[in-house]
Parts: structure tokens; sequence; C-alpha cells
């Protein structure tokens, strides 16, 4: 699931396939955001319809949600508004002023696929297939759309050169989604209706093909996913 290389199931499914297991689940979960009084990244399996959590962490979040974070905590007594004036990082507020496509450029598209919101903002680029490539045409002076399977720690390289991130599996916490978060670009995972050919370097989704080299625009909000370039205007 971490890595990316499965699509996880919503955690509204576990409610409703196994409700005794959500609970304690909720339970826990509720125990260990109260002891560190922060959102939690949390790993957890089930055996035989029995829990087991794995590990937690402090969870990676885009500067709008630690902001809306750190109010909720304050608003719950968890924190004061010093902590949450402390936990909120200076350098990270310009990720609030994400980008967002022209309205009437927007209107005018018609997506040709959709997965899940990974990492909010909009983004369009050419795509390219490796990270290599990725760096080596950001380098360049390209804007650059990374498309893969799944990305690992060694595609950071070319996650960092690229305006946005397309992957056909992996859910809200794999790998793309958590580091696209941490640096505040647009990703959009779990898109399993695609069907790349890394030889050819092209990819199907929704009867388009899109070769490498093309362009595509993303919709980090809302998963959707455009052929074009779409203008993007700067927030304000």
């Amino acid at each position: 699931v971490v890595a990316g290389i499965r699509t996880p199931l919503p955690i509204t499914k576990l409610e409703e396939d196994m409700p005794e297991v959500y609970t304690e689940f909720m339970r826990i979960a509720t125990l260990l955001e109260d002891h560190y009084r922060d959102m939690q990244d949390m790993e957890f399996t089930i055996e035989d319809k029995h829990l087991y959590f794995l590990q937690t962490r402090n969870g990676k979040r885009t500067a709008a949600a630690a902001l809306q974070i750190a109010c909720d905590l304050v608003d719950e007594g968890k924190i004061t508004k010093e902590d949450a004036i402390k936990r909120i990082e200076a350098k990270s507020l310009d990720q609030l002023l994400h980008p967002a496509f022209d309205e009437k450029a927007l209107k005018a598209a018609k997506p040709i696929g959709s997965a899940l919101p990974a990492s909010p903002g909009a983004a369009a680029g050419r795509v390219y297939f490796t990270a290599e490539d990725a760096k080596n045409h950001h380098e360049a002076g390209e804007r650059v759309i990374l498309v893969r399977l799944e990305t690992s720690p060694e595609d950071i390289e070319g996650m960092h050169a690229s305006r946005g991130i397309l992957t056909v599996r992996g859910g809200m916490t794999s790998h793309a989604a958590v580091v696209a978060r941490g640096m505040g670009t647009c990703c959009i995972s779990g898109c399993g209706d695609i069907k790349i050919n890394e030889e050819e370097k092209y990819f199907t989704l929704g009867g388009a093909t899109i070769k490498e080299g093309d362009y595509i625009s993303l919709d980090g909000s809302t998963g959707n996913i455009y052929v074009g370039d779409i203008a993007t205007v700067e927030a304000s």
C-alpha cells in the first residue's frame, strides 16, 4: 500500500464489511491522535478479523491541511494557539497559493479520465515516463508531467522536476501522494484505467492515445485528467 503497488479500498469500506473491526480501529486511532496531539499516518493490518497496528507517525500534509489541522486541534483543546503557530512552517505557506485552471479554458475541456486527487493544484505539461527524462526535459526548460505505474524513492529527482504526477497504481497514502503533498506538487494517483506501453512510450486512457512529449493537464483538486495544455492562473 505505501509502496503504491496496490490501490487500497476507502476506509468506509471497512465499516461496511467489518463494523466491529472498524469500531476498534476508530477507538485506537483516536487514542493515538490524542496521545501525540497531531494527525497520524497509521499502518495497520487485519488478519482473521483481528486488527493489528504496525506503526504510527505524524502524517505528511499540505500547507492548507496543516493550517486546518492546527486550527482543529486548538478548537478541540489539544494544543494552544502558540503551539499551532509553531507547527506551521513559514516556507510552506506559499503552497496555499496553488495554481488553478483558467475557468473559461477548463469549461471548453473534457476529461478523458479521473482518479484519486492525491495532492491539490493544477498542472499542465509534456508527458514523460521516467524520472531521468522528466529531469532532463525540465532542465531544458519544458513543463513536465511524470506518468508512472507507481513511484519509488528512486524517482525523487524526476518528481521534483515535474509540475504534476500521474500514477496508475497507489492510493492517497502511496509514495507518490505523500511526497507530492510534501512538495506542494499536483498529483493524481490510482488511475487504473491507464494502459502504459513503456517500450513505445505512450499511454491510452478514455479512448485517447498520449505519446511521450504530448501535453496533458491534471486537476489535483478533482482528480480529472485532460488532453492538451489548459491554461493555468496563479492563485491570488
